[in-house]
């Protein structure tokens, strides 16, 4: 397909384009409803945000079955949907989902593509996106036949589309590599987007989620090398806020670990929060806050109101200050009435009403007052919501990996009353007094959490409630039991059946198939965002010695084993596996085992002179990198710090016997070995002739 010209791309690429900011609803689960997102775009208008992303997962015409087109009724809706989103101007950019099942070299199937986007087109809209995320990459045989590679077929498709459409404005391209750890074998040497960078037509836009699928940071450097290789500045789609990976959890926390001066070097950002439409106001408000405060810096001032005045803190965003702008904000619409019938009033003299304002059933309206007599019941009366509450709120259910303050605490607290319970039974020392002392204050942060479920099961917002309603009942479950096992520490009450039973009923726990799996697993537990010291086993590293072949042997069968999509004789030899399965020993004093309580669990051995090694197996060794280091981890070893220290101490001792370079081998499939050399950050990607094709070479420098 011929590329546009030099000039036509400088004047494409040369544009004054508005920064693309706001929503992508793409979630998996049900979607949001046609009311909720005109809502959504009043908001947008609102606070400052101009797109919308149509690509909800579950509209099985925006997905599984992408080649039908919309029937009248359906039609109806999406042309008053893309009439309400023009009428706030909000930018609605409608997503196709074609790659589950398409055939790109089928003209047929192009032509189909083309002919559902016409529809839309026909509907008022004029932004569009195709996204190949999260399928298959095998090619079916056609398309082996007519495309080199699974990212020129897209990307051919993709330029089609773009031209018949009429080059508008807003495209945007969603990889099947979306972000740095799906690259093989990194961002800067990734084949698949160095293909879409340079073929790509340059009005077209990349959609990318940072690092990892659902990121922890986005850094500047980052974002400078993946747009280096894409040839244009991607849109982040953002999944911080996104929840639909795990029933459990909702992220109510700001947007935050994203700093500002990313904002020059992205073409845009669009969040995909929550399944919950409600729950999203935080997510959504403080993207908003963020994306403005870049305007601060355009004239050289800055808005010293939202710094933190932390030191590596950005200048112009304070997640703390743009979260309680949030919340301040949200506390109206919690305590709006959004349908006749709202709770019941707070104060019980408001219980009647004119006859004209009764509802039908209402049998009550004149009936006398009840109150309570002196050894009676208190009335059960609500106090109304509080920002503290929705901060409370937000703290218990923050971000994917971090807890809020008040949440961080009270696990805190928890396990260190937990782990010093024997000063209870002691006689009254200082220990037995700051027990009691702590214990009091967790006590108080529990009873906070039951009157904000209580304040907030009584606010007049039944809508914003009821998506909350699952996840409020599940903390303060959790704290309930919390609560009920200190008190019992403590001596203030009878041991507790729910906590104490080996036999619990099932709303005592957290169970299901799922819960089960996980921990089956060597990993359960690693992840959680409270870590228990020590969480891990005690590691000790010692000197390699001729009778630990064995072990190492075991290792490493065990790990091809578990690696293997083919039988084991069908991987691509290394020249370190004749390190790991005894045929080589290594140098003298370059060889260091990792032991835990069960025994060898892990190696890094070192050849000093690799070249007989390399010889016998084909290669030709890089010249810089003489020396050969390989090493491998039992499943079992969740923690990477004894990793390291491993693999340094190597170094170090290939360093003393005169290596001036060292270098591995690895299969393109042990992705927990790549990601583990990848991020010590001293060793890169090596060119190295005679490797089989799914083996990679990485190196470093002593």
């Amino acid at each position: 397909m011929p590329k546009p010209s030099a000039s036509k791309a400088a004047a494409e690429t040369g544009k004054t384009r508005r920064f693309i900011s706001g929503v992508v609803e793409g979630f998996y689960g049900r979607p949001w409803t046609m009311e909720q997102r005109t809502e959504l775009f009043q908001r947008e208008q609102k606070w400052g945000l101009n797109t919308y992303l149509y690509a909800p997962k579950d509209d099985y015409k925006h997905r599984m079955y992408w080649r039908d087109l919309y029937s009248p009724e359906e039609a109806e809706k999406l042309v008053a949907l893309i009439t309400a989103a023009k009428k706030n101007g909000v930018d609605f950019i409608y997503a196709i989902s074609p790659g589950l099942d398409i055939t790109f070299s089928n003209p047929k199937e192009v032509a189909t593509l083309k002919r559902k986007l016409d529809q839309v087109s026909g509907f008022g809209c004029s932004s569009f996106s195709l996204l190949f995320d999260d399928i298959e990459t095998e090619m079916c045989p056609a398309d082996k036949q007519a495309f080199s590679s699974f990212a020129h077929a897209q990307v051919a498709v993709t330029n089609e589309v773009f031209k018949h459409l009429g080059q508008p404005d807003t495209f945007l391209f969603c990889p099947t590599d979306y972000c740095a750890a799906f690259c093989t074998p990194n961002v800067s040497q990734s084949a698949y987007l160095h293909t879409v960078g340079e073929n790509l037509l340059p009005g077209i836009d990349v959609l990318w989620t940072g690092p990892k699928v659902v990121s922890h940071h986005i850094t500047v450097e980052s974002i400078v090398e993946v747009s280096s290789v894409l040839k244009r500045a991607p849109v982040i789609w953002d999944n911080i806020h996104a929840n639909d990976y795990d029933p459990q959890r909702i992220f109510m926390g700001p947007y935050k670990d994203r700093p500002t001066d990313l904002i020059p070097k992205l073409r845009g950002v669009l969040t995909n929060p929550n399944c919950e439409y409600y729950p999203n106001f935080v997510a959504i408000h403080t993207l908003a806050t963020w994306c403005r405060s870049e305007g601060g810096r355009v004239g050289g001032q800055r808005d010293v109101e939202m710094s933190d005045d932390k030191a590596g803190s950005d200048p112009c965003y304070s997640p703390k200050r743009a979260l309680t702008l949030a919340l301040t904000d949200w506390l109206q619409e919690f305590l709006s009435t959004d349908q006749p019938g709202g709770p019941r009033p707070l104060n019980p003299t408001h219980l009647k009403k004119e006859s004209s304002d009764e509802e039908p059933m209402q049998t009550d309206v004149g009936d006398p007052v009840y109150v309570p007599g002196s050894g009676d019941n208190p009335l059960f009366t609500a106090e109304p919501l509080t920002l503290d509450d929705l901060q409370l709120l937000s703290e218990l259910f923050y971000l994917p990996y971090e807890h809020g303050s008040t949440a961080r605490t009270m696990l805190t607290e928890l396990d260190w009353l937990k782990a010093h319970r024997e000063a209870v039974g002691e006689a009254e020392t200082e220990m037995t007094a700051e027990w009691r002392s702590r214990a009091k204050c967790f006590d108080v942060m529990c009873v906070a959490v039951f009157t904000m479920f209580n304040r907030l099961s009584n606010a007049p917002n039944r809508s914003i409630l009821y998506d909350l309603y699952n996840y409020i009942c599940d903390i303060k479950s959790g704290v309930t039991l919390a609560r009920a096992y200190v008190k019992q520490l403590g001596g203030q009450s009878r041991p507790s059946a729910q906590v104490m039973t080996d036999d619990p009923e099932p709303w005592g726990f957290r169970g299901g198939l799922s819960g089960e799996f996980q921990r089956m697993l060597p990993c359960h537990g690693n992840r959680d965002l409270f870590r228990h010291p020590p969480m891990t086993s005690v590691y000790s590293i010692r000197p390699f010695c001729p009778e630990d072949k064995t072990e190492i042997q075991k290792i490493h069968m065990e790990m091809q084993r578990g690696k293997a999509k083919a039988p084991a004789a069908a991987l691509p030899a290394l020249i370190s596996d004749g390190l790991a399965g005894g045929q080589l020993s290594p140098s003298p004093n370059c060889g260091l085992v990792l032991e835990d309580e069960r025994g060898v669990c892990g190696y890094a051995l070192g050849l000093t002179d690799a070249t007989a090694a390399a010889l016998n197996n084909q290669r030709a060794l890089p010249g810089d990198f003489p020396s050969l280091v390989t090493m491998q981890l039992h499943p079992r070893v969740t923690d990477p710090a004894p990793a390291r220290r491993m693999i340094d101490s190597l170094l170090s001792l290939m360093k003393t016997s005169g290596s001036r370079g060292v270098f591995c081998e690895l299969r393109q499939g042990d992705r927990r070995m790549f990601d583990f050399y990848s991020k010590l950050g001293s060793f890169t990607t090596l060119k190295m002739a005679g490797l089989p094709q799914d083996v990679v070479a990485m190196g470093t420098s002593l």
